[in-house]
């Protein structure tokens, strides 16, 4: 099965039970093990393409799991831009003979820090909105060195001794991407297991500092995939509900309220709105895939303009998943808004999720690349 027929059929699985489970609230370890048997863990992270659809074809059925997927496939990724290249790729091994699910760690500077340990290094700290290290088997941990402010880069064993979770993740939406917080007390970490190294203040314009700043570029690019997917979910549930469900108003003389004009404008509107979203999103992954192929030969100019066509798609993107989320409700009617309808979930999950970063900082970037030609500056979020 390849990997966009095994997506739907995860999708398929994840909608029957979808409200139910965002109500229920539980962690989401049926869900990964769901992942784990469709073989979707598997997919090549090195192929954007199709790991950047499979991610917005599960999110458009629970942009949890579509999300928690994305970062999957992102930090293997990433796993192969760092220095020791044995780990990478003895990681994605693992990955595909073990059915594992990853996620990562990565908080402000100081957060997180890894003292030497004898032979090993020692990490304490404690990272927030850790999105799904609490169900996660092995964890991409960003920590600093408390000797020399050296940036770290380390694996951890899901489950190792030290490792704990607060279960504070009790968001408005996204309640299934396990984002809480994580704790770690002294965990362990040998050598062998950093995956890279920054010495502070490294140059940004180094080739391998441009090419590793693709990771802040990736994360964008996927979160614009899920957003995409929510705004794809919630225009194929509302729109099953009006077609099903849905009572024509009495003033409007129709016996469907399928058939009235204004209610067939209105969704016209929506799906105009997510075809300019879906082919921006598309560029983005475009983008990203050309900028990842230039390797170390990247420039900053090439950098630059990979952030400002995925900075247009997250702008988009934002703006129509909170119309699209919001509008239904005018389609489907006032019974729609019953609690185990649950449409209101799309809404939650695209409030939540556009507020990972604040979306006008990119419609800035924008702005000043008009005026100015100005390039984005290199930042953890673009």
């Amino acid at each position: 099965m390849d990997a966009l027929t095994a997506a739907r059929a995860v999708a398929e699985r994840l909608r029957d039970d979808a409200v139910e489970r965002d109500q229920a609230n539980r962690p989401p370890l049926k869900e990964i093990a769901l992942l784990r048997d469709s073989g979707l863990l598997a997919v090549d992270p090195d192929d954007h393409q199709a790991t950047h659809a499979v991610t917005r074809i599960v999110s458009a059925a629970d942009a949890s799991i579509g999300h928690l997927l994305g970062y999957h496939y992102l930090h293997l990724w990433r796993a192969s831009l760092y220095d020791n290249v044995e780990l990478s790729r003895s990681l994605r091994q693992e990955v595909v003979t073990g059915r594992l699910f990853v996620a990562g760690v990565s908080n402000p500077r100081g957060s997180v820090t890894a003292g030497a340990a004898g032979d090993a290094l020692s990490v304490s700290g404690r990272g927030a909105f850790a999105t799904g290290c609490a169900v996660a088997d092995r964890l991409f941990v960003s920590a600093t060195r408390d000797d020399d402010a050296t940036s770290v880069v380390v694996i951890v064993r899901g489950g190792a001794d030290g490792v704990s979770h607060p279960s504070d993740w009790d968001n408005l939406g996204q309640r299934l991407t396990a984002s809480g917080g994580i704790v770690f007390k002294d965990v362990r970490v040998g050598h062998g297991d950093v995956l890279g190294t920054f010495p502070a203040g490294e140059d940004d314009s180094s080739p391998r500092r441009l090419r590793l700043s693709l990771v802040a570029l990736a994360f964008q690019a996927v979160l614009t995939q899920v957003i995409v997917g929510i705004a794809e979910g919630a225009l194929g549930e509302a729109a099953r509900y009006t077609r099903e469900r849905s009572r024509p108003w009495p003033a409007s003389g129709l016996e469907h309220a399928a058939d009235d004009p204004h209610i067939l404008a209105g969704y016209g509107e929506l799906v105009g709105q997510l075809h300019a979203a879906r082919l921006l999103a598309r560029d983005a992954t475009r983008a990203l895939v050309a900028a990842d192929a230039r390797g170390l030969s990247l420039t900053s100019d090439e950098r630059g303009r990979t952030a400002l066509a995925i900075s247009a798609a997250k702008v988009v993107s934002s703006r129509m998943v909170m119309e699209v989320t919001g509008r239904i409700f005018e389609f489907t009617g006032a019974r729609a808004t019953t609690r185990s309808t649950g449409l209101d979930r799309f809404w939650r999950d695209a409030r939540t999720l556009t507020l990972h970063d604040p979306v006008v900082y990119k419609a800035r970037e924008l702005g000043a690349h008009l005026l100015t030609d100005e390039l984005p500056p290199i930042t953890a979020y673009s």
